[in-house]
């Protein structure tokens, strides 16, 4: 019902900042609350950040609190991962994810998938 598309993932030193994109299609953006979540090689998908449907609240991940921020543009049906002071552990494939009913930390929570982007910090 939704196709979510991910863009701007990349290599970054640590300490480095990335932005990343989701841009949705297929139906009304802003009945969605959205979410961003990562997963490594071996690592099981965890939860990064999420938005309700305005933006108007976000959640996150204490392991990024501080450093990552969730935001949204409904006019533009896109949501936006801006994450600064990259660390190591950071690296991983990341799904722009959106939920129809709610909104939350859990992926099984969310009913659309982007294909994912990969970020690597490395130096």
């Amino acid at each position: 019902q939704v196709q979510l598309v991910e863009s701007g993932g990349g290599l970054v030193q640590p300490g480095g900042s990335l932005r990343l994109i989701c841009v949705a299609s297929g139906r009304t953006f802003s009945a969605y609350g959205m979410g961003w979540f990562r997963q490594a090689p071996g690592n099981e998908r965890e939860f990064v950040a999420a938005s309700s449907r305005r933006g108007q609240s976000t959640a996150y991940a204490e392991s990024v609190k501080g450093r990552f921020t969730i935001s949204r543009d409904n006019a533009k049906n896109t949501v936006y991962l801006q994450m600064n002071s990259l660390k190591p552990e950071d690296m991983a494939v990341y799904y722009c994810a959106a939920a129809g009913t709610g909104w939350g930390t859990r992926a099984v929570d969310y009913d659309y998938w982007g294909q994912g982007t990969q970020v690597t910090v490395s130096s």
